[in-house]
Formats: C-alpha cells, sequence, structure tokens
C-alpha cells in the first residue's frame, strides 16, 4: 500500500539529514536504532522523521490530507517522540488517522490506540492493519480505558480534550491508572488566549466554531444515556491543564506553549513569517502542551 523507495535514499536538500546524504535507508535506520536513545536531540528525531516520511514509511505519499498533517505536525510530533525515547509501549488517545503512531512504530515503539469511533481505522489500514497497531473503541470521557493498572511506559493525548462535552478528570485520572509508575503522560491542546482568539474577540467574534451550526441546532451522540457533542467546547489555559494534570495524579510538570510550526520548503518558507513572528510571544501561540510523570 505504501510507496516504497529503492535501496539508495537521494539527497533530498532540505528534507535530508545532510550528515547522511546518499545513504541506504536499513544503513540510516540502523544507525538510529543502535544510539543510545539518550544521546538523541530533538533535532534528531525530526530529521528521522523527514527521512522516514521521504521513504514512504510514515504514510501513503499519494494522500494528500495526510501530506498536509504530517506537514502541519512534523515539528509537535518530533518534540513528543523525543521526550518518549525511552517509553517503549504506548498509548494514544485520539489518534486520528495513526500517523503519530506511525512514526513511533518506526522509532521502534510498542503502540497502541484507542478512540470513541473506529472510522480512522477503517480509512488508515496502511497504519493501523499493516503495521499491527492494537486497536480499542472507548469513550474516554466516561469510560475506562480498556488495559490494566500500570500497563504503558507512555501515554499521549494530541488535541481531543477540547472535544469533552464533560469533566476531563475521569480521562486523565484513567491515563494515571494505565502508565507504570515514572510513566510519561503527554496532552496537548488549543491555547483559549493565542493570537487567534483575541484578534476575533477584539472584532466582537466569538473563539469557537459556528454558533448555529455547531451550537444552537447541533444533535448529540447518545451514549449510555449522556449526550455528547463533537465539537470544541473547551479550550484551555496554561494554569488550566496544570491543574487538570495535578488534580489527574501527575507530578514534575512542565506545561508550556507550543510553536506552531508548519514544515515548508524552498519559497514556501516565506508563508511561514507571519506565525513566526506571532510565536515571538509565547503566550500568542496556537497550542499548550504538557508533560507529567506518574
Amino acid at each position: 500500500m505504501y510507496q516504497r523507495a529503492g535501496t539508495i535514499v537521494e539527497n533530498y536538500g532540505h528534507l535530508s539529514d545532510p550528515y547522511y546524504p546518499l545513504m541506504t535507508v536499513d544503513t540510516y535506520r540502523h544507525k538510529m536504532n543502535n544510539q543510545n536513545a539518550n544521546t538523541l536531540t530533538r533535532n534528531d528525531y525530526f530529521k528521522k522523521a523527514l527521512q522516514l516520511c521521504k521513504t514512504g514509511k510514515l504514510y501513503d505519499l499519494k494522500n494528500k490530507l495526510q501530506e498536509e498533517t504530517f506537514r502541519g505536525s512534523i515539528d509537535r510530533f518530533s518534540l513528543i517522540a523525543y521526550e518518549l525515547r525511552n517509553k517503549k509501549k504506548v498509548l494514544d488517545i485520539g489518534p486520528g488517522d495513526g500517523l503519530f503512531l506511525s512514526l513511533l512504530h518506526e522509532l521502534g515503539h510498542e503502540c497502541y490506540a484507542i478512540d470513541w469511533t473506529d472510522i480512522h481505522v477503517n480509512n488508515n489500514p496502511g497504519v493501523f492493519l499493516d503495521k499491527k497497531i492494537e486497536f480499542k473503541k472507548c469513550v474516554v470521557e466516561i469510560d475506562p480505558i480498556p488495559y490494566p493498572d500500570n500497563f504503558f511506559d507512555g501515554l499521549t493525548c494530541c488535541q481531543v480534550l477540547e472535544h469533552f462535552t464533560h469533566s476531563h478528570l475521569h480521562a486523565v485520572k484513567e491515563m494515571c491508572r494505565v502508565l507504570k509508575p515514572g510513566g510519561i503522560v503527554e496532552i496537548d491542546v488549543p491555547n483559549a488566549v493565542d493570537f487567534r482568539n483575541r484578534s476575533r474577540i477584539l472584532r466582537g467574534k466569538h473563539i469557537t466554531w459556528d454558533y448555529e451550526r455547531e451550537y444552537l441546532y447541533k444533535k448529540p451522540v447518545i451514549y449510555k444515556n449522556m449526550c455528547f457533542y463533537d465539537r470544541h467546547n473547551r479550550e484551555f489555559t496554561i494554569k488550566e491543564l496544570k491543574i487538570l494534570l495535578n488534580a489527574g495524579g501527575f507530578r514534575d510538570l512542565r506545561v508550556s506553549f507550543l510553536k506552531s510550526s508548519r514544515y515548508r520548503t524552498g519559497f514556501n518558507k516565506a508563508k511561514s513569517v507571519g506565525s513566526m513572528i506571532r510565536d515571538l510571544i509565547p503566550s500568542f501561540r496556537k497550542s499548550i502542551i504538557g508533560f507529567g510523570i506518574k
């Protein structure tokens, strides 16, 4: 299903590892996998993700939607992969099209996923089925995570909690339960006070989605006699994400504003100037990312 490259990796310019041009794919992987994880930098993971992308290891290169996701998320994915570098068994909650799990799999992690629907699994068999990523349906907002205590080394939850209709606390406590002692959790969410939201408020607009379509007339999903609305129901501040992680049982918290870097090459880099200027003020950034230890 994937478009595979030949045995030689060409020098991709911006997409290559400048230190290893014209290197075989297997040799590159061998070098990465045999380095002590503690010696690898975040930039090493960024280069590795680019290499895997160009050789067709992460997704079908003909899939333009996943290409857009990759370009918009590679910086965040590389950061999270770096933080999980010593964590073998990882659960991703709300994996979407599975692109991040695809990266973790290629980096040698044992990957699991849960979501309230299996539509993404059916639409992306090259990720979930070909890579044998275990998937289970779970409405984590109210259901227990279907794994035993102390099962995972790492857990990620990317751009999910803002969709919750009810309290986030049950889900975060469940995350803590299934992590091993010393395990790491990663949660990233939209920043409620980013530049876009401040600008909209100043212009008399609301920060959330279309009022009539998504709030006034939206029909709920009914599950276990409870109503759920698939939309942005609450965005977060840094203080709120810290409160949530602490209430969920995590320690050694690190919560910060996340740069919204999009990977562009050539003349397209000029399109990133606006984002770069906005990101100079951390609180203007689009997202917040938090890490905690059980």
